[in-house]
């Protein structure tokens, strides 16, 4: 093994045990799950009509939608752990609950959505599993300074957008936002958030908008004012992250952080995302979606439209 190799493979190690977890999650009872869960709802997405807006929290960051005919798979992650990619494994934490749906379930995506390259959020071999069942045939957008990580694999299309960028994806006017985050893959790599604006790797929210309605995909974020650039619009859906805010405050957002913040851009419902999935994070496991319940009472204007993994919620 040479010395570059060696080297390499010292830090991923290193990476594995330590890059998204201080301590493992916690139950209620102060201890792990005891079992791998699988969620008690499962969608039914070859029933859904493509004359409306559909959407399933598959699990962590992922949900899938329908928009009006459009198939778009947020952040997908269907791995058992998440983490360093090596040799053909993910060295990282561990699933406690099982996707919502297997990888063969999924009808097939029109477009990937990925908000930044976490490895929780940006997959290598979920999305490896894509390509090659699909080769050459799903776009993928994701953030500034990101697409290296997937370009080696075969997309119908693969394009970065940067904050406030506009396109118009078969007929959805889609727009990345910013929110308050860190970029980088690996410790070493150039960071937007350390100060390297034009070359750091970014991270995204993203507004989706057609047939007058408009959901926003939150992606990763810490409590911030961006959101409020949407203030004077109506925001039907906001898919917001509620999880891993202990330790880590300034990158994640409590529950109450996340609604006040779905209230900044006049959200009528609110799903969540960004918990109940892997070990992440100090809080116990069950706390994040307990929080949601009670703060949500406080947010008249603004109801929880999924809450739990595999519901499925109609706009």
């Amino acid at each position: 093994m040479n010395k570059r190799r060696r080297k390499f493979l010292q830090r991923a190690l290193a990476l594995a045990g330590g890059l998204f977890v201080a301590k493992p999650g916690l139950g209620d009872s102060g201890s792990r799950a005891s079992a791998i869960v699988t969620p008690k709802h499962s969608p039914t997405p070859l029933e859904w009509d493509n004359d409306r807006i559909t959407m399933a929290w598959i699990g962590h960051s992922t949900v899938l939608i329908n928009f009006f005919g459009v198939w778009i798979l947020t952040d997908p992650v269907f791995s058992q752990r998440i983490g360093v990619y090596f040799l053909g494994m993910n060295l990282g934490p561990a699933r406690y609950s099982h996707p919502a749906l297997d990888f063969d379930q999924l009808p097939k995506p029109d477009l990937l959505l990925l908000s930044h390259a976490h490895m929780d959020h940006m997959d290598y071999p979920t999305l490896k599993r894509f390509a090659a069942k699909y080769p050459d045939a799903i776009d993928f957008i994701t953030a500034a300074n990101t697409k290296d990580v997937v370009q080696s694999l075969r997309w119908r299309t693969l394009r970065e957008l940067d904050w406030n960028e506009e396109l118009n994806y078969r007929g959805i006017e889609l727009r990345a936002l910013k929110v308050r985050h860190f970029g980088w893959r690996f410790p070493w790599e150039k960071d937007r958030r350390r100060g390297y604006t034009e070359t750091g790797r970014s991270y995204n929210a993203y507004r989706l908008r057609k047939n007058g309605k408009q959901i926003v995909f939150g992606g990763d974020t810490a409590m911030c004012d961006d959101f409020k650039q949407l203030q004077h619009e109506l925001v039907d859906v906001a898919i917001m992250p509620i999880g891993a805010y202990e330790p880590w405050r300034s990158n994640h957002c409590t529950p109450e952080e996340a609604l006040e913040m779905a209230s900044h851009m006049n959200a009528r419902i609110f799903v969540p995302i960004h918990t109940n999935t892997f070990y992440q994070g100090r809080e116990p496991l069950n706390e994040p979606m307990q929080r949601l319940r009670k703060a949500s009472a406080d947010f008249a204007d603004m109801r929880v439209g999924i809450k739990g993994l595999g519901q499925t919620l109609v706009v």
